[in-house]
């Protein structure tokens, strides 16, 4: 369900008034009536390797694994537009276990260590959108919700990618009243936030150990609105030359009939990671979707269509991959989770 009140005005759970201009409203309201009227794809109930995260508990797993091993050469679980859970079926991604970064905690705990953030440039901060539905959540919930996790658990290390939202256009967001551009707002959050000692920028530089790592929320990438790359932040690897040759985001899955293509560019995925240098880092987006394939379906299933979720842990479990690389999920599943962790041996 769209938050927006007819005003074009809505509060944040901390307090932050969002107002969306006349732009950002209209295209809420376009959102909301197509997924009102659309033919919905059948959404799939919780299976071992789809919307069941909460039957796994992996807290600790990083703990383990030597100080020396590269971040680049670990099989990782993560989640794509991670805190992604209102605007109606075509924009949630993920289970919802509650808002201001909640749901990250859960995802914390079941194992989940690469995240993948979406902000709304607002005031000089950050809030969380997809498109133009604000998340219910601010960039300080993401600190404070991983913050905590890491120090109750300090061998793990979280695995950021950070991407500016909005572009203006009708069916996006519009920045509002922030004089500092993304990357200004983010040393903000670093230099002032009560959290923000636990963001570890590598500036460009080399691939960061596990030691290196441990106890910190890592940026692998910071991203502009268009998925241009803020080079010179981040994980050095990553830049707007290199970005296809190490990353699959094959994102648009036009119908359910699809679904399998998609998952092929996955399996390929894995397959390249695994023959690859083990000191390059490789993010694999399972993620999918379209007004004619939500993202449920895409990683569920739906009647009669096997979702990517259930190719990739079949797969997984049948096949030795001296590891995985990071996976980037819509709704994993409990055993999807564990599959990719125990891929680190």
């Amino acid at each position: 369900m769209a938050i927006f009140r007819h005003s074009g005005r809505c509060r944040g759970k901390h307090g932050i008034l969002l107002r969306m201009s006349g732009r950002s409203a209209r295209a809420a309201a376009v959102l909301t009536m197509a997924l009102a009227v659309a033919v919905l794809p059948g959404t799939a109930a919780a299976a071992p390797h789809c919307q069941s995260i909460t039957e796994t508990s992996n807290p600790d797993w990083m703990a383990g694994l030597p100080d020396d091993s590269s971040l680049a050469q670990l099989s990782i679980p993560g989640t794509h537009q991670t805190l992604s859970l209102h605007g109606g079926s075509l924009t949630q991604t993920q289970e919802n276990h509650g808002d201001s970064a909640e749901t990250l905690g859960v995802q914390l705990q079941s194992g989940i260590r690469a995240i993948d953030i979406r902000v709304r440039r607002y005031d000089d901060r950050f809030t969380l959108h997809h498109g133009p539905f604000y998340q219910n959540a601010n960039f300080s919930d993401v600190l404070r919700e991983a913050g905590e996790f890491l120090a109750a658990h300090p061998g793990e290390a979280v695995l950021m990618r950070l991407k500016a939202e909005c572009t203006g256009e009708m069916t996006s967001c519009t920045d509002e009243n922030s004089q500092l551009d993304t990357a200004q707002i983010l040393d903000w959050y670093r230099d002032n936030d009560p959290n923000g000692g636990y963001l570890l920028d590598p500036a460009g530089g080399e691939m960061p150990t596990l030691g290196q790592a441990r106890g910190k929320i890592v940026l692998a990438t910071l991203q502009g609105a268009g998925g241009g790359l803020y080079e010179g932040r981040g994980l050095g690897q990553f830049n707007n030359d290199t970005w296809g040759e190490y990353v699959q985001d094959a994102y648009d899955v036009p119908t359910l009939f699809d679904i399998d293509d998609k998952w092929f560019k996955v399996r390929d995925h894995l397959g390249k990671t695994a023959a690859a240098d083990s000191g390059r880092m490789f993010l694999n987006f399972s993620s999918g979707s379209s007004p004619a394939a939500f993202p449920n379906a895409v990683a569920c299933g739906a009647s009669g269509f096997r979702g990517v979720n259930d190719y990739a842990l079949e797969h997984l479990n049948g096949t030795d991959l001296p590891r995985t690389g990071v996976i980037m999920m819509d709704f994993p599943g409990a055993d999807l989770v564990n599959a990719i962790i125990a891929a680190n041996r």
